[in-house]
């Protein structure tokens, strides 16, 4: 292990409590969850301080769920400001998801184009309207990798000023110094720079649980985010990439937020990559309620039977699959590519144990695409069970298996070399590859907000498809699109669930954007970039999601590979 950096930081709340002068009035806005924002008014009280300290994160809703009651409200108006240097929604979905907390109360979000950074609140009761003025302090500012972002920021407001000033918080500081830290270290010119590069941080905030869906407020999942995307592109940069690259192979970046109790420190430091897995319990599969061990997944691919072909990892640790041979048309299925998303796993095993008992079954099956991000995901979730860490998204190179193809990844084709195979041995011409996405919502507040490239993903919006098709076969998609949205309209509650999500999402998002097809939003498109004529990828909003959730999400993974291997069966019949 190499340490790059080490620090620990003064608390910005005992700063207020510190320097706060008896008598005196004020207002604050940092990044603390309500208890610990809570006890410091208390230590400012017992100062002769009358304060008000409220959250720099997600102001507007902690404003609804602190300060307002909503008992008998009818209509609930919000104007929030669009600005020049941010996306047109940005401070509407940093309200999400207030809609769904509201009860019955109608809600309207109006842009307001002056660019002013709060929101003009109008709330209508029986006995009239109620105006109030919420403050959502925020700073423009260039980052590491020179983009100019609109960011939340801490503030102070004394008595008797108008504006206030910029407060740097603690939260700000430790990403920051944490950033720059890892930009100054020289990590030569050659990719990877790293095996992995390991950013552990303390820091004193509770998640907060909403009543709706899966959403949480969480300062420590929304660290663990920026940490996390910043630097792959500051490494992007730092090699002459495009932004968004997801060819680029930095290493493993493992930010690791952890709770405390007090302290805030950040140690960064390289490690060597680890190859073992954290195991536990065996699960019945048609009703596990979190995500498998790794052992688990080994056992259940060994009793798929048929031929088993395998690949190689970054850390050596084996990619396992199996082919079945039978008489029908076969497809390729995968999971896995994505660690963090764990109902494909489970889905793409269940299917095959479906499958297998069909005469004529022909696929192949590769559950845990990438195993290297599946141990990371494994340590991640001790600490954070319920957070999506995106950390665990990519392989040990720190890319997208995705993305590499024979031509481009040189000794490095590793996890992808699976694919390959097992179109070799199926001359598949189908691929079903399940997937997964955040089932709350994914903030970067630091850097902007809105994660930067991946936009479309901020909130969740229901259980939708992907199809990638070469030219020439979008009649075979359309057909296929609509036999799987129609088998899958049949599973009891998922059109409701649908519903629900997209609703929300339109409310503090906009329109999808997604053609709906039996009730299931879908995107299809023309992509020569897959060597399989077709790619059907599920979309299913499972980072993180347990119990009788989890197995809704693995159900509905499952229908949709038995749902398309029999439709392929006729459509593809029909092409030949």
């Amino acid at each position: 292990m190499t340490e790059i950096f080490s620090r620990t930081y003064g608390r910005t709340l005992d700063e207020l409590v510190k320097q706060a002068i008896p008598g005196q009035f004020l207002e604050a806005w940092t990044f603390d969850d309500l208890s610990s924002r809570c006890d410091a008014e208390r230590r400012l009280a017992e100062k002769g301080v009358h304060a008000r300290i409220r959250s720099a994160y997600k102001p507007l809703l902690h404003v609804f769920l602190e300060e307002i009651d909503l008992t008998g409200i009818q209509r609930v108006q919000i104007s929030y400001p669009v600005h020049a240097a941010a996306p047109a929604n940005r401070f509407r979905l940093e309200a999400y998801p207030l809609a769904a907390l509201v009860g019955s109360a109608e809600i309207d979000f109006i842009p307001r184009d002056d660019g002013g950074f709060f929101y003009d609140v109008i709330l209508t009761r029986a006995e009239g309207n109620e105006t109030l003025k919420v403050l959502a302090p925020n700073r423009v500012h260039v980052d590491v990798v020179g983009e100019t972002n609109v960011s939340p920021t801490g503030w102070l407001l004394r008595e008797g000023e108008e504006a206030g000033e910029r407060l740097e918080t603690d939260y700000e500081r430790l990403f920051q110094t944490a950033i720059d830290a890892i930009a100054k270290h020289d990590w030569g010119n050659d990719e990877p720079y790293f095996e992995e590069l390991n950013i552990r941080v303390l820091y004193p905030s509770e998640d907060l649980p909403l009543s709706t869906g899966d959403e949480v407020v969480s300062l420590r999942e929304a660290l663990h985010e920026d940490f996390y995307f910043s630097l792959l592109e500051f490494f992007q940069k730092k090699s002459g990439r495009p932004l968004g690259d997801r060819g680029l192979k930095p290493g493993q970046i493992v930010p690791e937020i952890i709770k405390s109790s007090a302290q805030i420190s950040v140690r960064i430091e390289t490690r060597p990559l680890g190859t073992t897995f954290l195991d536990s319990a065996h699960q019945a599969l048609e009703t596990a309620t979190q995500p498998l061990t790794a052992d688990q997944i080994s056992t259940a691919l060994i009793d798929v039977g048929g031929e088993e072909f395998n690949a190689r990892t970054r850390s050596g640790r084996p990619v396992s699959a199996r082919y079945v041979k039978g008489s029908d048309t076969a497809i390729m299925i995968s999971g896995g590519q994505h660690p963090n998303e764990t109902t494909g796993i489970v889905g793409a095993l269940r299917a095959a144990r479906a499958l297998q008992t069909r005469a004529g079954a022909h696929f192949t099956i590769s559950p845990l695409e990438n195993p290297d991000g599946y141990a990371i995901h494994q340590r991640l979730r001790v600490d954070n069970p319920r957070h999506m860490h995106h950390a665990a998204r990519y392989t040990a190179l720190g890319d997208d298996l995705e993305y590499r193809t024979q031509e481009n990844s040189g000794e490095h084709l590793n996890e992808k070399e699976i694919r390959f195979k097992a179109q070799e041995l199926s001359g598949a011409s189908l691929h079903v590859n399940l997937h997964g996405y955040p089932s709350h919502e994914w903030t970067r507040p630091l850097s902007g907000y809105v994660p930067r490239n991946f936009a479309m993903w901020t909130l969740p919006k229901g259980f939708f498809l992907v199809m990638r098709h070469h030219a020439g076969w979008a009649e075979q998609a359309e057909a296929l699109l609509d036999r799987v949205t129609r088998h899958l309209g049949t599973i009891p509650g998922l059109l409701a669930y649908n519903d629900r999500q997209i609703a929300l999402y339109e409310i503090h998002a906009g329109e999808t954007g997604f053609r709906l097809i039996n009730g299931f939003p879908c995107l299809s498109s023309i992509d020569d970039r897959h060597t399989v004529p077709m790619t059907l990828i599920t979309e299913y909003p499972d980072e993180t999601i347990y119990g009788d959730d989890f197995i809704a999400g693995h159900t509905a993974q499952m229908q949709t590979v038995i749902a398309a291997y029999e439709a392929w069966q006729d459509i593809a019949g029909a092409s030949a």
